[in-house]
């Protein structure tokens, strides 16, 4: 008799400290409450969401898999042995949805390579939330991650976006580590065009969001201080 093989669900978590029950839906929870595999970037990070859902199982009785940016792709097979042996998995984010800026992506792939059923399930995420507050064309857009680290090759980087701006109606969405959020802006204030428009949505979702857009003329009058919160910059 062939076993029925398992789900994957992605399933996301806050983008911060906040209620779980503002962000995350009751049918995650619940859903949540029925898995005891987990395939997570880091152990404490998961133990603490599952915890704010209200899991009670022991977490001696739970498997957990690590993944990150050292995980071999021969390891993440294995993690999902689980799913053909009939167990469905849950795939937890550290912020946000699974797989979006985050190394999930090549959990899924390789589940839909062993035909592993996979479900994404509804909740944050800051790229969508910015993008939907922003006023920028959400029809067309491109996100890019992370943009050069070093001055230069990140001007460079900005002025090419820049130019595109410019020639189409196209949004362009990237992120920086919090800690560099004042060196990207510095470089957008230097090298944006003044009708360049930006918005910087700072903590989405949590008590103190904020979301402006603003044309770069407008910033550079009174420059943005996000601080070392997580951002994301969208130019239109």
């Amino acid at each position: 008799m062939t076993t029925k093989k398992g789900t994957l669900f992605l399933i996301p978590t806050p983008l911060g400290e906040i209620n779980i029950e503002q962000v995350i839906p009751i049918y995650n929870i619940q859903l949540i409450m029925e898995l005891d595999v987990f395939i997570v970037e880091e152990l404490r990070t998961a133990r603490r969401f599952l915890k704010k859902c209200g899991y009670n199982k022991d977490f001696d009785s739970v498997i957990f898999y690590l993944l990150n940016e050292h995980t071999h792709d021969d390891e993440i097979i294995s993690y999902l042995d689980q799913a053909l042996e009939g167990k469905s998995i849950g795939l937890l984010s550290e912020a946000g949805c699974p797989a979006i800026a985050d190394p999930g992506a090549s959990v899924v792939k390789l589940a839909h390579e062993m035909n592993i059923r996979v479900v994404p399930l509804t909740g944050p995420s800051s790229l969508i939330l910015s993008l939907m507050a922003s006023g920028f064309n959400g029809q067309q857009f491109t996100f890019h991650g992370y943009l050069p680290v070093k001055s230069p090759e990140r001007k460079s980087k900005i002025k090419e976006l820049d130019r595109l701006t410019q020639k189409q109606s196209h949004t362009h969405i990237f992120i920086e580590a919090p800690y560099r959020n004042k060196q990207m802006i510095d470089s957008l204030l230097e090298t944006c065009s003044e009708n360049t428009m930006l918005c910087i949505a700072s903590n989405i979702t949590m008590p103190d969001e904020s979301i402006l857009t603003k044309s770069i003329a407008e910033w550079r009058k009174a420059k943005p201080d996000p601080g070392k919160k997580p951002t994301v910059f969208l130019l239109s």
